[in-house]
């Protein structure tokens, strides 16, 4: 819930200035844009092409957002920095979805007091159009998926007793979080194979979830079916939640199964063997770590991630 609501935040922030340039945005008169003519390939991001369109509906965004300085420099920056970015989370599986995305679009539209017309109208009169601007929330919601994969089994040293009754004091009472018990399914594809029999596979895991009664029974369930694994993934507190799964498990009730995804293995789903509360010492441990990465520690992971990535990427400018 916390990574949700820091993209949020994060979001909130990066838009000040559209909020700021609505009113103006939505009673200019409706022009033509120089984003609207023939795009050409600026630049070459490891064989992934941006346009010339693409940098200025960027140029566009920031100057909507009242950035000052070289637009079009800083446009064809991020766009480099979100392609590397994108990259990564498409190789790792960690892409936030398009339900997902239109939840965040929706949030922002209504927190702002805009309907969904009204934002479109705004970006559209302002030469980014809602597309480019879907592009970015979902990048800007991705990005900290990757980096908590990547650091996530660097931070695995304990809290101090000292330090855990300190934080606790400071914060005046001891933190809850939940406990899920896990179950992992896999429809198992091989790589050979995966062209040919991914859907399918993809299906038969979806007939799966829909006769999922409890987790005692998955077992016997599975053994009727082919290449079928069933993994018991034990206690998981919610901050341990692996990146990849944690807002579908977040958002799926006890009792109930994850969408199906397609991963490197196949095609898989997590059941929710049970979820409660807890308040104990490794619960407040837990949580006071998680808090700790997705603040400072966060932010200078997600910059040495990236400027690893981008040491490694191939780019052309044209």
């Amino acid at each position: 819930m916390t990574t949700r609501k820091n993209n949020r935040n994060l979001l909130r922030t990066t838009m000040t200035g559209l909020v700021l340039a609505a009113s103006v945005a939505l009673s200019a008169p409706l022009v033509a844009s120089p984003v609207q003519a023939a795009s050409e390939v600026a630049i070459v991001v490891n064989n992934q092409a941006i346009t010339t369109g693409d940098v200025q509906r960027r140029a566009a965004f920031l100057r909507l957002q009242r950035t000052g300085g070289d637009l079009n420099a800083k446009a064809r920056e991020q766009l480099v920095d979100e392609a590397i970015q994108m990259q990564e989370a498409q190789r790792i599986g960690a892409v936030v979805g398009d339900d997902q995305v239109d939840q965040s679009v929706q949030r922002f539209a209504d927190d702002n007091n805009l309907s969904q017309a009204q934002l479109q109208e705004v970006l559209n009169r302002a030469g980014v159009g809602i597309d480019h601007f879907r592009r970015f929330v979902r990048a800007q919601m991705t990005w900290p998926r990757v980096v908590s994969a990547r650091y996530s089994q660097q931070n695995s040293g304990g809290m101090s007793q000292e330090d855990l009754v300190s934080r606790m004091l400071e914060r005046g009472e001891k933190p809850t979080t939940t406990e899920y018990v896990l179950q992992q399914v896999i429809f198992v594809v091989p790589d050979d194979r995966r062209s040919a029999i991914l859907g399918q596979r993809q299906r038969e895991a979806e007939q799966m979830r829909g006769r999922f009664t409890d987790c005692g029974s998955t077992r016997q369930f599975a053994a009727q079916l082919r290449d079928v694994s069933v993994r018991d993934l034990g206690r998981v507190m919610q901050p341990e939640l692996p990146a990849d799964w944690k807002e579908q498990i977040e958002a799926t009730s006890q009792g109930g199964t994850t969408p199906v995804r397609a991963t490197e293995r196949g095609a898989e789903f997590i059941a929710i063997c049970s979820a409660q509360q807890v308040s104990d010492d490794l619960a407040a441990e837990m949580v006071f770590r998680a808090e700790d990465q997705e603040n400072q520690t966060m932010r200078d992971n997600a910059d040495k991630f990236l400027a690893e990535l981008k040491e490694k990427a191939a780019v052309s400018y044209r």
